[in-house]
């Protein structure tokens, strides 16, 4: 007989207790909901449904989840309904792929201020992008971004950066023409990466002067972008982007090895050999960690600049004629949209998720009848101090 497959929810349940007697001063409303949700997702207390199979006669319940954003048994169907409702319209153009890093040396700031200082990170990365792009040595026209905020390592450990995918071209200021990006290059490297330093530091400066004043003269000098490089072609290259970076949390039910008494074994891709290692981990340690990556109520990790921008959906139009123009025809129902995409996307990804079609789980099939309901629980929330911002 196999093993249950570990999940987050159990090493919660053992180490939740000595991490509050720990750290339960500093943890942040969203931390107390994460832990909790995690714990009840797809359990009676979240309510649900008494099935009967039609086909092999089996009688079932089929709990809710939770639908937190760090739980890793739901957040992708969550983040798929959401991207569906945007509707946005993928353009039939090549992608670039960026990443915008902050220097070891503000990571403890950003991990005090997260609200302030993740939203003015992902807010200056895609303005410096779009502002390079728009210059007539590179792409000439504004550009379209997607932007989603990661906060961690394989291993948990707190590393904020931000990924960008952005159109391989962009509609000029009059909107009278497309001008593509020159073949595989969108904007250098070398000369985002300071402009991205010294707009942060302005901004410090000027919004949140007592911040600035603890950050070190060394930090302005590191390597702010790390990375920009071709990413594909129309609907292939989002669906792979959404995928990968959109639907992605710090840790996934399979990444967990085993559990002790008072340790935790995950596994994590080594990015300098791409061979997958193990790490052991104080259970403590282990939701600390954890906890780095479960941001604030409210602030959005994914967001769209440019022609992406939900303002913009007029210029968005005028984006998807310019490029038919110069295209070879494309038919209505080829037209792929976010919504379409991200649910592509959370069907091939390999990350855990449940469809909505209720499924037996003795034979697998769909034909089920519900014929009892049980409501959820109200959660008995338990107030702790809490600290940070």
């Amino acid at each position: 007989m196999n093993k249950p497959q570990l999940e987050l929810a159990d090493v919660v349940h053992r180490f939740v207790g000595p991490y509050k007697e720990q750290f339960g001063h500093l943890m942040l409303p969203s931390h107390h909901r994460a832990l909790q949700d995690i714990t009840r997702c797809m359990t009676e207390a979240m309510g649900g449904g008494r099935y009967h199979c039609q086909d092999c006669n089996e009688t079932f319940w089929s709990y809710h989840g939770c639908r937190n954003r760090s739980c890793p048994k739901c957040h992708g169907r969550q983040m798929a309904d959401w991207l569906k409702c945007r509707s946005a319209e993928i353009l039939p153009c090549r992608y670039f792929h960026l990443v915008a890093t902050v220097p070891s040396e503000l990571r403890s700031l950003f991990l005090r201020h997260q609200k302030t200082l993740y939203g003015l990170l992902m807010k200056i990365a895609a303005d410096a992008v779009r502002d390079l792009a728009a210059e007539k040595r590179y792409v000439g026209a504004e550009v379209g971004i997607l932007a989603v905020l990661h906060t961690w390592t394989g291993r948990l450990h707190h590393h904020p950066h931000v990924h960008m995918l952005v159109t391989g071209g962009g509609v000029t200021d009059d909107g009278t023409a497309w001008h593509d990006a020159p073949n595989e290059f969108l904007v250098p490297v070398r000369r985002l990466s300071p402009v991205i330093a010294s707009r942060f530091a302005e901004a410090m400066q000027k919004g949140h002067p007592d911040l600035f004043k603890q950050i070190p003269d060394k930090a302005w000098n590191r390597e702010w972008c790390s990375y920009c490089k071709p990413y594909g072609t129309g609907k292939d290259a989002v669906l792979h982007y959404l995928a990968r970076y959109v639907f992605r949390i710090a840790i996934t039910n399979h990444r967990l090895i085993s559990m002790d008494e008072s340790h935790v074994t995950l596994r994590y891709k080594d990015h300098d050999t791409g061979q997958w290692k193990t790490e052991r981990i104080e259970g403590v340690q282990f939701l600390r960690r954890f906890l780095f990556h479960v941001l604030p109520k409210g602030l959005h990790k994914v967001r769209y600049y440019g022609l992406w921008h939900p303002c913009k959906k007029d210029r968005q139009a005028q984006a998807r004629l310019l490029l038919e123009l110069t295209m070879a025809p494309v038919a209505d129902n080829d037209v792929p949209l976010v919504g379409d995409l991200a649910a592509e996307a959370l069907g091939q990804s390999s990350l855990e998720s449940h469809d909505r079609r209720v499924k037996c789980p003795k034979c697998g099939g769909t034909n089920v009848l519900r014929f009892e309901n049980i409501r959820r629980r109200k959660a008995q929330m338990v107030t702790w101090p809490t600290g940070g911002q």
